[in-house]
């Protein structure tokens, strides 16, 4: 399990094979059927039963482990301190690239995690509705650089975040719609002092050039107290994201108001071609610039073969 790169005196991560990660489900019991994981599934992925019962239970049961310790640790944090506060929730970060199936693993996630006993209140929220809106990216030249770092509104994820983890009640979340790639105006989600909240999104795991003088500058991962880092290489995850926009330009591109119905009558090979030179030219490059290098600052990665099953499982040493 402790595979060690010829290059490192020391690997910071144990890693287990799907079948070993698997033995360590344990007795966790499946408390999800086939009908709710199609359901929780995103259209390009394969997620089934035997996925969820290898990899996901004995995630769950890990993750039940870290919760309960970092509750214990709260409290008796408090009662050294002498003092009372608000229910801290714990935060959960999933990062990957685009299509490589951030979306199912974070759903999945809070639907097993909701039915631990007693039943915790799990809250689920996506990074994308922290972009900028159309109208300021356009205006600052970067609608090709969607999804970028810098198309965030960071100061006001930290802000969201920030609230979360203070315990405070009714924090609102911006609602992003991808049928109209931009924001939606008045629209929020609500999260309300969850006992677990999972964040999704590309660049969660982010880092930025420190400052000499020593000043404090939050990071969104300052946040997370457990993370997870979704891998495959870049060919597989290019014939994903192709796949996937085949899929949607006979589906949601058909919609009149779907900012990209310009592709929804192209030809096969049109289509192939239009969507590989986007992905050559905005999330290979977002990918190998700004998500792949935090992946090594997660606490668990997940790696994924072409058949969109993990095969490898890297948990980080305590």
């Amino acid at each position: 399990m402790d595979i060690r790169a010829p290059d490192q005196q020391y690997n910071p991560y144990r890693i287990f094979s799907r079948e070993q990660w698997a033995q360590l489900r344990n007795d966790m019991p499946m408390t999800l059927e086939g009908g709710e994981i199609a359901r929780l599934r995103s259209m390009h992925d394969r997620l089934d039963l035997k996925e969820v019962e290898d990899i996901y239970l004995p995630l769950s049961r890990l993750l039940s482990i870290y919760v309960d310790a970092m509750q214990r640790l709260y409290v008796a944090q408090r009662r050294f301190l002498g003092i009372q506060d608000r229910k801290m929730p714990y935060i959960i970060g999933v990062a990957g690239s685009v299509a490589v199936g951030k979306s199912t693993t974070a759903r999945v996630l809070q639907a097993l995690l909701a039915r631990w006993s007693p039943r915790p209140k799990v809250d689920l929220v996506t990074t994308d509705g922290f972009l900028f809106p159309n109208a300021v990216l356009e205006r600052q030249g970067l609608m090709q650089k969607k999804g970028f770092p810098e198309s965030y509104d960071l100061p006001r994820l930290l802000a969201f975040l920030s609230d979360i983890k203070a315990g405070r009640g009714k924090v609102r979340a911006p609602v992003y719609s991808h049928l109209t790639y931009d924001i939606i105006p008045n629209e929020w989600n609500e999260v309300d002092r969850p006992d677990i909240l999972i964040v999704e999104g590309l660049n969660v795991l982010q880092t930025g050039r420190l400052p000499k003088d020593g000043k404090a500058i939050p990071f969104v991962s300052d946040f997370f107290d457990f993370s997870v880092y979704l891998d495959a290489s870049d060919e597989v995850l290019k014939s994903w994201y192709v796949d996937r926009f085949l899929t949607l330009r006979g589906t949601a591109f058909r919609d009149p108001k779907s900012y990209f119905h310009r592709y929804s009558n192209l030809s096969d090979e049109a289509a192939i071609e239009t969507a590989s030179a986007i992905w050559d030219r905005i999330n290979l490059v977002n990918l190998h610039e700004n998500i792949l290098p935090t992946r090594q600052r997660a606490d668990l990665i997940l790696s994924k073969s072409e058949s969109h099953q993990v095969e490898e499982v890297s948990l980080r040493r305590l």
